[in-house]
């Protein structure tokens, strides 16, 4: 079955007339996403630190929910007994579900991979589960997510062996073919393609290409951001929103540091989500324009700004350094407080790259945020090159 187009609009607002940066608007069942936009990860149905409600009020308008977590725990019966894992955990606005596939990397010594499928051994009782492409999209389709991933063959990206990756990309490409057929609701859930091969550009032309003549309404790039070299990281990102549609989202995974999000806004992504603000929110670490800010540090023991004195969030408002500092390692409302700005942290620079591409600003805008981030002008050599590709000099 082919996807309904109604299912997924994307308009491309704005484009930057330097760099491959671009403004849009994916009209989704649920919720219309202003483009560029950052997804944070509800990993279980829920933000680890943040309500629902909080995240409406942060104007977060699409976060994600983890394939197979949600089908261990609450599982497939209660998800469809809810209706959804929207109603079940009281969102209003977009979703998005991975497919399970990050899980070969991230529970590797408890999955094993085959072409059927991926066989887990579950971290919470120890019984085995097959995630195959068919498994990965029935549960999807319970889940209920406006986008819903392909289930891919995934590998580290610093992996070493030229036969394995190039076998994952490959059988990505078929595990796609099978993803779509057993998609049972092609008219109010979305499936992305996930581009695969690595570093391997060979690859990546070949994975883009095939995916590219899929009736499909937007496309994922993965296997990135898993510990390469920024040097390695960006060209590949460029290449792949080179060779991918431009009337259709490009979302790249597991992206969330903020140079990286305007670096990539740069080279043309539209999406990216990561676990990154709240996770380092839960060691204590704030967001700002300026670097992290590591609230267990004595310096802030006496320090009464808030986290930072332009944001209007509800944290920065009502509580200072010192304060957090105080809680920070012994509270756990610290780390909700954190949250709450670090979120509201990523909102911001991307509403603010999206206001700078409208108004033809965007390669100001960036000078300004590297200046901000690196006062001392010590530009990491990734950065300036791959500004430079896309016609953005910073030196």
């Amino acid at each position: 079955m082919g996807p309904n187009l109604a299912a997924l609009s994307f308009t491309l607002c704005s484009e930057c007339e330097t760099s491959k940066a671009r403004a849009g608007l994916m009209k989704l069942p649920h919720y219309e996403v202003k483009t560029p936009v950052f997804m944070p990860v509800g990993t279980q149905g829920t933000m680890k630190g943040l309500l629902p409600e909080q995240l409406e009020e942060l104007d977060c308008e699409i976060i994600l929910g983890n394939t197979y977590h949600l089908g261990n725990r609450p599982g497939i019966k209660t998800l469809k007994k809810a209706g959804g894992l929207h109603k079940f955990m009281g969102w209003h606005r977009a979703l998005l579900t991975d497919s399970g596939g990050f899980q070969m990397v991230s529970l590797l010594k408890l999955a094993e991979i085959t072409e059927e499928g991926v066989k887990f051994k579950s971290p919470y009782d120890g019984s085995e589960i097959m995630l195959t492409p068919e498994k990965s999209i029935e549960i999807q389709n319970c889940i209920g997510a406006d986008i819903i991933m392909q289930l891919d063959d995934v590998v580290r990206t610093t992996f070493q062996d030229n036969d394995r990756i190039k076998l994952a990309a490959e059988r990505t490409s078929r595990w796609l073919d099978r993803c779509l057929r057993a998609h049972k609701r092609p008219s109010d859930q979305n499936i992305f393609p996930i581009v695969q091969g690595l570093l391997n550009k060979e690859l990546r032309i070949q994975s883009a290409n095939e995916h590219m003549t899929k009736d499909v309404n937007g496309f994922a790039i993965g296997g990135l951001s898993g510990g390469e070299a920024k040097d390695d990281f960006w060209p590949i990102v460029s290449l792949s929103t080179d060779l991918l549609s431009k009337n259709k989202p490009r979302y790249l995974m597991g992206v969330g540091v903020a140079i990286d999000l305007v670096v990539c806004v740069a080279l043309g992504v539209d999406m990216f989500d990561c676990v990154f603000p709240t996770r380092t929110a839960r060691f204590g670490c704030a967001l700002t324009n300026k670097g992290q800010l590591n609230l267990k540090q004595n310096q802030y023991a006496t320090d009464l700004n808030p986290i930072d004195e332009n944001c209007t969030c509800s944290t920065c408002r009502n509580y200072t350094r010192a304060y957090l500092h105080c809680i920070v390692s012994v509270e756990t409302v610290a780390c909700h407080l954190i949250s709450v700005h670090n979120i509201a942290f990523q909102m911001r620079l991307m509403r603010t790259m999206r206001a700078n591409i409208e108004k033809g600003t965007f390669p100001e805008f960036v000078k300004t945020f590297v200046d901000e981030l690196y006062p001392n002008k010590d530009y990491p050599t990734w950065v300036i090159n791959s500004l430079s590709s896309v016609g953005i000099k910073i030196i």
